[in-house]
């Protein structure tokens, strides 16, 4: 049962968001860098309940698997996300987005939480290739993605808007065929 999920990542687990996360994705997203990047603001329980069952629902129609990334050793703290979405069958293919609260980030959640969604990925849903992007001003997602094994493959010439200002996006992506990548030193 999805609810009941839980894929270990390191000191880590990924577990599917429930009601229960409300507080902490206020929490989350009160942080001024996760409200200047996050499509949609998510100030109120009500915004936040929606936001955990619109992933349930996204879950249920085979279209994107989002994770929540908690402490292993206490999965009701939450450090951020894991998303696998835009998934598409005929092409094997889907797209991996992460974010980390203020308080988890340096502390290798995100790197754990990708290099653990792309082997589930491969192995439970099937897919060959999985992509992602970031900002080119965005070293620690640059690091992320370089640690969870996805090769650089180019750049988007000012496809992100934020705040008026246009930004270029460095794509990268990892195939299930691709050797593992070499552990983390903590």
């Amino acid at each position: 049962m999805r609810e009941e999920m839980e894929v270990p990542a390191g000191p880590f687990l990924l577990r599917p968001w429930a009601a229960r996360d409300v507080g902490a994705l206020l929490e989350a997203h009160a942080d001024p860098l996760m409200r200047w990047q996050a499509p949609q603001p998510v100030d109120t329980a009500d915004e936040a309940l929606r936001w955990v069952r619109r992933r349930a629902g996204q879950w249920e129609e085979d279209a994107a698997y989002s994770f929540a990334v908690v402490e292993r050793a206490d999965p009701a703290v939450v450090l951020g996300d894991i998303t696998v979405s835009a998934v598409d069958r005929r092409h094997a293919t889907g797209w991996v987005s992460y974010w980390t609260t203020k308080s988890a980030r340096g502390r290798g959640a995100a790197t754990a939480a990708c290099r653990t969604v792309c082997r589930w990925a491969f192995d439970e849903l099937g897919l060959f290739r999985l992509e992602l992007g970031h900002r080119v001003d965005n070293v620690a997602s640059c690091r992320v993605a370089t640690a969870a094994g996805f090769a650089v493959e180019g750049r988007e010439r000012q496809r992100l808007l934020y705040s008026g200002v246009r930004y270029d996006v460095e794509r990268h992506a990892r195939l299930a065929t691709d050797e593992e990548p070499e552990p983390v030193a903590d």
